[in-house]
């Protein structure tokens, strides 16, 4: 019981640390806070118009040129170069109907940033020339800027309108995601809701733990121990209930923590800290779990750290849509899906790496295991950090994505769980199992 209290006092002491820091680190909120094309569709009767906007650090990369300075170098460099700009949303941009292409008219070229520290977005303004004046039911979208460049780049369509014709209700908006091999899709005016919303949703949740090496990184720092039960040194825990347990209550906790401030973040009821310092903390509470492995901090209580760095992984998870131009409804719905679509991103890697974990934990293997592999999560989780702060490129992307990135994260899972098959076997066959402990916590 007292252990009981004394982890709710630190839950407490946990969530008014963090209400401090946001107090202290956080300005207004900004409406586009992830790198990620949006695409806005304004349809009416007759016309089919909108804006492109993509991050000035993707157009600087991929088209070559110097973004560096203040926004107002940085808007003339875009504005010497709109031709380059256009060509390149003219290419990545179609619009159509029924099997035919309309053609599309751009225009002004802009930069856009809600505030200081903000991403910056070029904007490109655009025009559908719409045969004959009408607007069919069904929109054939293309949208797919920088997905061949940038690996996990995805982007996402707002489409609103003034709908005079009935082609739609005037309060809603709809959320659609687009990303590598699913960069054209049909969208029918009359036909799409909140429930599309909300599908739209859970695929980009999905998405984003696919594409997102530091959330699966966090999860499996936290995994390592779950089959383990500390006393005095870590010890495999006794059967596969209280494993899975253990399991399931840092899930939940993460869960639980992550889902608060997602939407609550999403909603703007909860300031967004700038976009750099919500990934170093997220950086750090890597290396934080990591190193928790090597040296307890919370021993046998690995839920209480999946509960306090949750609460910054939610910021991170509801900058995907926070402040969009889009109604709070259509908010709410989408950041519900994903979150679903989050939730299923976790149990699926949760599902990959828990067999090969309570095959090795009764094995002399687990140990220098465990140590190995926390030290490589937090070499990694300090170069990310220091990569976020000081806005440097030490290659620590390209060299997770080679692991953790799909389908490359499946054979990697795959191959640890052969392993650790084989390895249990042969300690079975040798009788050289570590006696199992029951656990209460």
């Amino acid at each position: 019981m007292i252990g009981r209290r004394q982890s709710l006092v630190r839950v407490g002491a946990i969530l008014a640390s963090f209400l401090v820091i946001l107090g202290l680190v956080a300005p207004p909120a900004a409406a586009h806070e992830t790198v990620q094309p949006y695409l806005y569709v304004f349809v009416t009767e007759s016309t089919v118009d909108g804006r492109v906007e993509v991050a000035v650090e993707d157009v600087a990369a991929v088209l070559g040129l110097d973004l560096d300075g203040d926004d107002a170098r940085i808007e003339k460099v875009l504005r010497d170069e709109a031709d380059l700009l256009r060509a390149y949303v003219a290419d990545h941009l179609v619009i159509g109907s029924e099997g035919r292409e309309w053609d599309l008219e751009l225009g002004r070229v802009d930069l856009f940033r809600e505030g200081p520290g903000a991403l910056a977005f070029a904007v490109v303004q655009y025009r559908a020339i719409v045969p004959a004046g009408e607007v069919t039911r069904v929109l054939d979208i293309t949208f797919d800027p920088f997905f061949d460049e940038i690996d996990g780049r995805d982007g996402l369509l707002l489409l609103t309108g003034g709908w005079e014709a009935g082609l739609y209700d005037r309060d809603k908006e709809v959320l659609v995601t687009y990303s590598q091999g699913n960069s054209t899709q049909s969208i029918d005016l009359g036909g799409r809701g909140e429930w599309d919303n909300f599908r739209s949703g859970v695929t980009l949740g999905v998405d984003h733990i696919k594409t997102g090496p530091d959330h699966i990184l966090f999860i499996l720092a936290l995994l390592l121990p779950s089959v383990l039960v500390f006393q005095e040194a870590w010890r495999p825990t006794r059967g596969f209930g209280s494993a899975l347990w253990r399991v399931l209550k840092i899930a939940t906790f993460f869960t639980i923590a992550h889902s608060i401030t997602f939407t609550f973040a999403g909603m703007g009821w909860l300031p967004l800290p700038p976009s750099k310092l919500v990934e170093a903390i997220i950086a750090a509470s890597i290396a934080a779990a990591a190193l928790h492995n090597l040296r307890p901090i919370f021993p046998n209580r690995e839920w209480v750290l999946a509960f306090a760095f949750g609460l910054f992984h939610g910021m991170g998870f509801a900058s995907l849509v926070a402040a969009l131009d889009v109604s709070q409804t259509s908010q709410l719905v989408s950041l519900l899906g994903r979150n679903v679509g989050i939730e299923i991103g976790q149990v699926v890697v949760v599902l990959l790496l828990f067999p090969a974990l309570y095959l090795l934990r009764r094995t002399d293997a687990y140990a220098p295991f465990l140590t190995v592999s926390s030290l490589v999560l937090s070499v990694v989780a300090l170069g990310w950090m220091t990569e976020r702060l000081l806005e440097v490129d030490l290659g620590t992307d390209g060299l997770v994505d080679r692991f953790a990135s799909t389908p490359n994260g499946y054979w990697v899972a795959a191959i640890l769980t052969l392993v650790a098959a084989a390895i249990y076997a042969d300690a079975a066959r040798r009788d050289a199992l570590a006696p199992l402990v029951p656990v209460s916590q």
